[in-house]
């Protein structure tokens, strides 16, 4: 059977921008918690119920995952609607402001009745802007959402409903391209005439050309179903299905003008509701004029969409089925009351990618259910600072401040922390320019510097946090910058400033720090910004908390960092930074300790020279002399052999680095390794490194690039919207 909800993960992660708030109205049905665990990725949810009464009705559901539960409850939000007088009374307002716009009359109180409902509500807050979407129908009949949301949501559209079903491997793939079937009901609109008919039939192929690929599906074939054969004066709806054939050419000329994907979309005709259905009837009855066989049939009554909709339903009780309707904006869905969580999850995808590819929605209109944060992410480099603001989770920019050497010369040989002003007039002066005032922000997010070892999270900048990074007992770097510069930005304005997961997060045990020499101890400097960033990207995607999973992260970059994650603690590291793990584009990585120790004696290097093969001019730029490796994959592919050595060692380092952290989970199974950092686009070091762990027991994610803006804005995130609480710096109750 075609897997449709994988194609529909697919697309959704290629096209999704930020998240659609959608409301479901049946909080309190088994079938929809169940189906909301599995949807946090895509849509935001919100539950008009209380938390804890969806929590025990889903308490008594084995199919429902405590684990994806407890994710899903913390990506929810929990509406009871008696305790929510101030938005009924708006909706009750909005309601008869509606319904008088289509002639319809309501008195207060009747208003009020209705705001209260679930079901209103729900369309109400779709109406009022403060979600995108509601779908309903599984607990409430036709008549109690499906008619209200048509009235109060749709458009000057002709509306369409349209049935999707996935019919099983037993059933003929020669009769439905791919076992697809889309059914078109023209039905829900209350006039019925030859354009409606018309629109019906474009609306109809249209959304199935919007959730299907050309890959999948290369040309949308349909055609209006009737009772009679195509020339006969006899049938239901015989006259009318023809003179809406007519208009078929106009108005899909339109949609095409609109938008090229569509002139996939054939419409051919009028055939026999039976020549659609048999394959045997087709060979009697099927137009010779077709190209192809039917995959989308138009049923110009609500009769006849249903009885096909629930005939190959009930005739295989195992294929997949579920709703779109289009005519409103993608604003409502329709369930099936006899629908299962599957057919929940895919009528919302379903229409999660229609409104993507369409184009029509970039954020909720209004910020009432789920507050989008305004975070200003701040990472100093050595000679720029990159800034970034973040809404919800949408970038609304990023900036690279570059400093030219003219404007750093007056700071040469001094301390990082004299150029705090410099910097920090620098970003103000950008702000002003695109007219961002620091009040207009939610908090201010830097990164972090070298400071005492701490735990991971997000901590609040503190005076003792500002009195070691000015004093630089651990070091100068630019990063010491970041929580100096967010302080000052933010001053008294009570707007909190954070740093997240600096390079010297360490929670590892007195085991791994003891070496065979007493005065040396190993340290852990890593990546960790973009290590736990990842790692929680990864958790959510698989709609689960970072917690709660084992991971291996390496981070390939300038330096190489790999660490592992044991449930929600960063345990063990390799000291990038000091040039221990593999070698690295810049980095020497770990190397034998006699041999070092002999070139250090032999005078051949000064220690300033020895430093620098450490860490920035070591690794691939003193093997190969150069660092890029966009140019050393093309010579790697046309065959150079020593570039192909060289490049295979690394590869085969890493994975002996990655093999390296499975002791440190104490025997506990490896949920997965991601590798993230800018090298994780050399496509090539990838396969080799897939190669050689393939027998590791998990499987390997790649993530390219780095993250660490977002992490920064993120982080924020989790202490504001009350995630996770900010950690205090301490030094004396967090050093190691």
């Amino acid at each position: 059977m075609f897997n449709i909800e994988a194609c529909f993960d697919q697309q959704l992660l290629e096209v999704r921008r930020e998240r659609p708030t959608v409301v479901f109205p049946e909080s309190l049905d088994t079938r929809v918690i169940e189906a909301i665990c599995h949807l946090i990725r895509f849509v935001r949810p919100v539950l008009l119920a209380p938390q804890s009464e969806v929590a025990a009705i889903a308490a008594g559901d084995s199919a429902i995952d405590s684990d994806r539960l407890a994710y899903a409850f913390s990506e929810c939000a929990f509406i009871d609607i008696s305790q929510r007088n101030d938005l009924i009374e708006d909706y009750a307002n909005l309601l008869i402001g509606r319904l008088g716009e289509i002639g319809e009359t309501i008195d207060r109180e009747e208003a009020l009745r209705r705001a209260s409902q679930p079901v209103w509500f729900a369309i109400l807050a779709v109406l009022a802007g403060h979600a995108d979407s509601v779908v309903g129908g599984a607990v409430y009949g036709p008549k109690d959402y499906f008619r209200p949301m048509i009235k109060l949501l749709k458009g000057r559209h002709v509306a369409t409903e349209a049935g999707i079903v996935i019919l099983p491997d037993d059933h003929k793939h020669t009769l439905f391209p791919e076992n697809i079937l889309v059914l078109g009901d023209a039905g829900v609109n209350a006039v019925m005439d030859a354009r409606t008919l018309a629109e019906v039939a474009v609306s109809t192929c249209a959304i199935a050309r919007d959730i299907f690929p050309e890959t999948v599906l290369p040309t949308i074939y349909g055609t209006i179903v009737s009772y009679s054969h195509h020339g006969s004066d006899e049938g239901q709806g015989a006259e009318l299905a023809r003179q809406a054939l007519k208009l078929l050419p106009e108005i899909l000329a339109r949609r095409i003008q609109k938008e090229e994907r569509y002139s996939s979309i054939k419409l051919q005709g009028e055939v026999k509701v039976n020549a659609a259905l048999s394959e045997r009837s087709a060979m009697y009855y099927h137009d010779p004029g077709f190209e192809g066989r039917p995959n989308v049939l138009i049923c110009p009554n609500l009769d006849t969409g249903n009885l096909l909709f629930h005939l190959y339903a009930a005739q295989f009780p195992e294929a997949k089925k579920f709703g779109s309707i289009s005519g409103v904006s993608f604003r409502g869905m329709s369930l099936a009351q006899d629908c299962t969580a599957e057919d929940v999850r895919l009528t919302v995808k379903a229409n999660a990618i229609r409104r993507y590819k369409r184009g029509k929605w970039q954020r909720t209109p209004v910020d009432a259910f789920f507050k989008r944060y305004r975070i200003l992410s701040i990472n100093p480099g050595s000679t720029s600072t990159k800034i970034a603001m973040y809404e919800g989770d949408t970038e609304k920019f990023t900036q690279e401040i570059q400093h030219t050497p003219e404007e750093l010369a007056p700071f040469e040989g001094q301390p990082i922390t004299t150029q705090l002003q410099f910097r920090k007039n620098a970003i103000q002066r950008f702000l002003a320019s695109n007219k961002i005032s620091v009040t207009d922000l939610d908090a201010v997010s830097g990164r972090g510097g070298l400071l005492h070892p701490m735990p991971h999270g997000t901590f609040i900048v503190n005076d003792r946090m500002l009195e070691d990074l000015k004093a630089g007992p651990f070091g100068e770097h630019a990063s010491n910058l970041g929580a100096l510069i967010a302080r000052d930005l933010v001053g008294d304005s009570g707007i909190p400033a954070f740093i997240v997961d600096p390079v010297v997060v360490d929670e590892a045990p007195d085991r791994v720090k003891i070496t065979g020499v007493k005065d040396i101890r190993r340290k852990v400097i890593s990546h960790a910004l973009n290590q736990i960033a990842t790692a929680h990207r990864y958790a959510e995607e698989h709609e689960t908390f970072y917690e709660r999973l084992n991971l291996i992260v390496c981070h390939m970059g300038g330096g190489i960092s790999i660490g592992a994650h044991k449930r929600g603690r960063y345990i063990d590291a390799n000291d990038g930074l000091d040039g221990e793990g593999p070698f690295s584009p810049q980095r020497s990585g770990s190397l034998p300790v006699g041999a070092f120790m002999n070139l250090a004696l032999s005078g051949k290097y000064t220690q300033a020279e020895l430093k620098q093969l450490i860490k920035g001019k070591g690794g691939l730029i003193d093997l190969l002399g150069t660092s890029n490796l966009i140019e050393l994959g093309r010579r790697y592919e046309e065959g150079d052999k020593h570039v192909q050595s060289i490049l295979d060692a690394q590869a085969y380092q890493i994975a002996k680095w990655i093999s390296s952290m499975l002791p440190a989970f104490d025997g506990e199974r490896v949920d997965r390794i991601l590798l993230t950092g800018g090298m994780a686009r050399a496509e090539f070091l990838m396969a080799e490194i897939h190669r050689l762990l393939q027998s590791f027991g998990c499987g390997i994610t790649v993530y390219p690039g780095e993250n660490e803006m977002s992490a920064l804005a993120k982080g924020a995130v989790r202490v504001l919207a009350g995630k996770e609480k900010a950690k205090e710096y301490s030094p004396d109750s967090n050093s190691k």
